[in-house]
């Protein structure tokens, strides 16, 4: 093999490489985009999350903050942050749609599964199990 095809072949590793990572950064770009777009209520998805979290805040004890770090402890570092507010979001709603005025672990089993993409519910129940956390009032959430 000579010098130019070698470098040619080197050129478009690269292109392709850069490509690949162009691709998968604008796929979670555009799944982003779509969480901020309203829907038919004129809220997006992350408007409602920040008022389910800022409804919330003295809702909140200890045990329950304590739990949310358990239950997000899974999700990558990288990831973390985004899992942890948007599940706080969904377990606020529990909470508040419980008529509670405070979050209890059981709003955070319930709003934790309800937080959970179905496509991941194999690992959820996994990690429910190695826990020893008791979801068996909520699985009626995880058969639908």
């Amino acid at each position: 093999m000579n010098g130019q095809s070698w470098f040619m072949y080197f050129i478009m590793f690269w292109v392709v490489v850069m490509v690949g990572f162009m691709a998968i950064g604008g796929f979670f770009m555009f799944r982003k985009f779509l969480k901020v777009l309203p829907k038919r209520d004129g809220k997006s998805k992350l408007d409602w999350q920040n008022y389910w979290v800022e409804r919330s805040r003295g809702m909140w004890t200890d045990d329950s903050k304590a739990f949310l770090e358990e239950l997000v402890s899974p999700v990558p570092s990288a990831f973390r942050d985004i899992a942890r507010h948007t599940i706080a979001a969904r377990i606020a709603q529990v909470a508040i749609e419980h008529g509670q005025s405070e979050v209890s672990r059981d709003h955070c089993i319930e709003g934790y599964i309800r937080a959970t993409p179905k496509r991941d519910y194999r690992s959820l129940i996994s990690f429910l199990n190695k826990r020893g956390i008791d979801y068996s009032p909520y699985n009626h959430l995880l058969n639908k």
